[in-house]
Parts: C-alpha cells; sequence; structure tokens
C-alpha cells in the first residue's frame, strides 16, 4: 500500500487536488464571498437613506456605490497580488476586518466625504474585494478535474449574496435605523469570516498550471490521471502572456458593458413601459437568481469542454437574449427574457478565471484573475453609464440594446481568435532544472471542440 508519505512531493500535492479538504475548502470559501459580498450590495439598498440623511440630491447619493465599485477594482487587482505573494489567508483576515471596520465607522459617518472613504477604501477597496477576485483564482488552484464548477461556485457567492443581503439590509433599516444596520453588518462579515479563514490555511497544491508547462520527462500520471477530458484537450494559448492578458481585459469589459444593459436598466426600462418599478425589480431578482443557476450549470459544462468554448457559447447566448429584448415591449415576455438572460450570461466570468489558471504560472494568477475581474466590474460601470446617455440622446433604449449586442460581438470576436490560435499540448510538468518549453501537437487553426458533450 502506497500512502502520501511514500509518494514523491510532486504527487503528494498533485494527490490533494479535487480531494475532499478541496471541497471543504469550497464551501468555506462559497460562504465568506456570500457574506463579504454585502459590500456590493449595501449601498444600492441604503441610497434613499443617504439622500436624506446628508440632505443630497440623488446623483450625490449614487457616489457610495461608484466608491464601492472603484474600490472593488483596485482592490480585485491589489489583493490577488497579495494572495500570490502570501497566500490567500491574508488578505481574506483583512478583508474580514476592513469590513467589520468599515461598517462600524460609516455608522459614524457625519460626513459625506467620511462615508465615502469608508465605502470605497475599507468596504470596497479591502473588504469585498478580497473575497471576490482572490477567492475566486485561490479556488482554481485546487481543482483539475472539476475546475469549472469550483469556480462557478466560488463566482456565484456575489450573486448569493445580491439575493440574501437587500431584503435582510432593507428589514434592517427599517426596524433599526441605517446606523444600526452598519454595526450589525461589520459585526457579522468579522465573526462570519474570521472561523471560515480557517480552511483556508494550506498552501496551493500546485507548482504549476498544468497545461502550459512542458519538459522532456515523461508526464505525471498524478496529474494526468486527475484531470478532466476537457482539461487533457484544453486548448492553451500561443501567444505572449502579456496579449493574452489584455485580450481577456478588453474581453471582460466587452461582455459587461453588453450585460449591464439589462442589469441596470431593467427598472427604469420597465417605468418607460409604464409596467411599474416594482415589477422591473422582480425581473432584476429573476436575474441574479437564475444567474447562479446559470453559473453552476456553465461551470458542470466547462469540466466537459473546456473553458474558452464556455465562453464562446456563453456569450454566444447573451447576445441572442439582448436582441430578444427588441421586440419583447409586454409583461410577461419581459418576464421570460430576463429569465433567458438570467440563464444565459452567468457562465462567462468563471471562464475568464479558469482560462488564466491553465495558462499562466499559479505565481501569477491571483493577479492576473484580479485584472480581468476588475475589467469585467469597469466594463459594467462603462456600459450602464452608456446605456443611460444613449437613452438621453435618443430618448429609447433601443439603440442601448444594439450598443450592447455591438460590445457582445466584439467580445465574441475575441473568444474566435483565441481558438483560432489555439494549439493542443502534451500535459506534463518540468523536472528540476528542465528548460522550460511548450510541446505541441497538430491541431486545426480554427481550434476544435475539445470532447463529445455526453
Amino acid at each position: 500500500m502506497v500512502t502520501d508519505i511514500d509518494q514523491p512531493p510532486r504527487a503528494r500535492k498533485a494527490s490533494v487536488v479535487d480531494s475532499r479538504y478541496a471541497w471543504w475548502r469550497l464551501v468555506a470559501s462559497v460562504l465568506i464571498s456570500s457574506v463579504g459580498g454585502v459590500g456590493l450590495w449595501s449601498t444600492v439598498v441604503l441610497l434613499t437613506e443617504a439622500e436624506s440623511h446628508f440632505g443630497i440630491g440623488r446623483s450625490q447619493a449614487s457616489l457610495p456605490y461608484t466608491a464601492a465599485m472603484v474600490g472593488i477594482m483596485v482592490g480585485n487587482v491589489a489583493m490577488g497580488r497579495l494572495a500570490d505573494r502570501f497566500g490567500i489567508i491574508v488578505p481574506v483576515v483583512i478583508g474580514a476586518l476592513s469590513l467589520g471596520i468599515g461598517y462600524a465607522g460609516a455608522a459614524f459617518a457625519t460626513e459625506l466625504w467620511q462615508f465615502l472613504f469608508f465605502q470605497g477604501v475599507l468596504i470596497g477597496g479591502l473588504g469585498t474585494a478580497s473575497t471576490f477576485g482572490p477567492l475566486i483564482a485561490a479556488t482554481s488552484l485546487w481543482f483539475a478535474k472539476r475546475r469549472g464548477i469550483a469556480v462557478a461556485l466560488v463566482a456565484s457567492g456575489s450573486y448569493i449574496a445580491g439575493t440574501f443581503w437587500p431584503p435582510v439590509v432593507q428589514h434592517l433599516v427599517v426596524a433599526l435605523g441605517w446606523r444600526d444596520t452598519h454595526l450589525i453588518i461589520g459585526a457579522v462579515c468579522v465573526v462570519m469570516i474570521l472561523p471560515l479563514t480557517l480552511a483556508l490555511r494550506r498552501p496551493p497544491p500546485m507548482d504549476e498550471p498544468v497545461g502550459i508547462i512542458a519538459s522532456g520527462s515523461a508526464p505525471s500520471k498524478v496529474v494526468t490521471a486527475a484531470l478532466s477530458p476537457a482539461l487533457q484537450s484544453a486548448v492553451p494559448l500561443p501567444v505572449p502572456p502579456n496579449v493574452l492578458q489584455t485580450l481577456l481585459v478588453l474581453a471582460g469589459i466587452a461582455c459587461c458593458v453588453a450585460m449591464s444593459m439589462p442589469q441596470v436598466h431593467i427598472v427604469a426600462y420597465c417605468v418607460d413601459l409604464d409596467l411599474g418599478a416594482a415589477r422591473g425589480a422582480e425581473m432584476l431578482s429573476i436575474m441574479l437568481g437564475l444567474g447562479v443557476v446559470s453559473r453552476i450549470s456553465f461551470g458542470m459544462l466547462m469540466d466537459r469542454i473546456g473553458a474558452t468554448w464556455t465562453l464562446l457559447l456563453g456569450s454566444s447566448l447573451q447576445a441572442l437574449s439582448l436582441l430578444l429584448y427588441l421586440p419583447a415591449d409586454g409583461l410577461y415576455s419581459l418576464y421570460l427574457v430576463s429569465a433567458m438572460f438570467g440563464l444565459f450570461q452567468g457562465g462567462i466570468v468563471p471562464a475568464y478565471a479558469v482560462i488564466i489558471r491553465e495558462n499562466f504560472p499559479t505565481s501569477e494568477v491571483g493577479t492576473r484573475v484580479g485584472l480581468v475581474l476588475s475589467a469585467t466590474i469597469g466594463g459594467m460601470a462603462l456600459g450602464g453609464w452608456m446605456s443611460g446617455a444613449i437613452y438621453d440622446a435618443t430618448l429609447s433604449y433601443t439603440a442601448a440594446f444594439l450598443n450592447g449586442f455591438g460590445w457582445n460581438i466584439f467580445n465574441i470576436a475575441i473568444v474566435v481568435l483565441l481558438i483560432w490560435r489555439g494549439r493542443m499540448p502534451r500535459i506534463s510538468l518540468p523536472s528540476p532544472g528542465a528548460s522550460r518549453r511548450v510541446m505541441m501537437t497538430e491541431a486545426p487553426l480554427v481550434g476544435r471542440w475539445p470532447g463529445a458533450l455526453l
């Protein structure tokens, strides 16, 4: 009988990939992401409270949300880099403490600039950002055969937070007031997240991502056996690393400019159609709820057909659903199209994280995933503003939906380019002192469907 102690170091590392511990770690990560994701949604619920308390207009009352989003954009990269250097537990602990201090500080803010500081720096930049991009990147290191579904589950944390936190925050505000609500949220973040970090203490199990590094040595049987069919036929992309990073950033911006159109403007669109804001809010809730289902479903699909093909499929379906909004102007048709949109778009963002994991060294994954996820948040912000500006110019959302469709086509073009440039590698790991080089085999220039669906 061969035990872990009898195995060489690399075999011992590979043996914990997709292990029971990895799944327990995944559960803890989803819980942390769902709790820490409150920073994405609390300012939305408290918008009118901020407006009345600080005596400001609606545009100024929207600044806390903007500050939080900008903070998360910057924090995704900074906290990801911190995770690359010191491990995921360091940014997550910082995030938990920052959320606690940030919400407590916001509760006692007397001036708008103070409130903006706590929302942007502590809650967004150091808090919620630590429980988003870095956790997604860290999770990708612990799975090979089930990497797609694992990353998708962690990425669902922001949607779970969007489903859970708004009604809870609204109830607390009505019952206790906004200041006590902030104190409670801060306490819950610290009490819930800090104990869960104990599940994240172990260092990542693999030195390099499978699929991009090869040497003259024979492939590792331990690692190769653990890979899903999709990963064994993955399509590493033979472009310079910074070019690949830039393409993924552009793709992230493009897909989320398109994604933002329904998510940001569906309530206003329903008001324009005389359907009422309440109906629009219900449609948004349906989108977010089905977004969780979508991410899980696309994650399972990703383990079968690969991340790049999943990204292409998800982006194409999102483009189709955007076009379906154009003829939909009735209550039931909008409910249906909104449900379709929620089911179609959930697999896009997790696919970026898996593509990065399969094409960059482990020591760079946190930073590079953070860059792409920050680009997606920037795309949401840009798209929300752009759709509003188009509406102001045309007094109609038709051109705004077409604008989103155009950005979606740009995203699809980037993904098609990556597949076209793809080649099939031999999967192996570097032996000590061996030169780093990629072993390529033949593949059609247009790429190929990596494995059967059934």
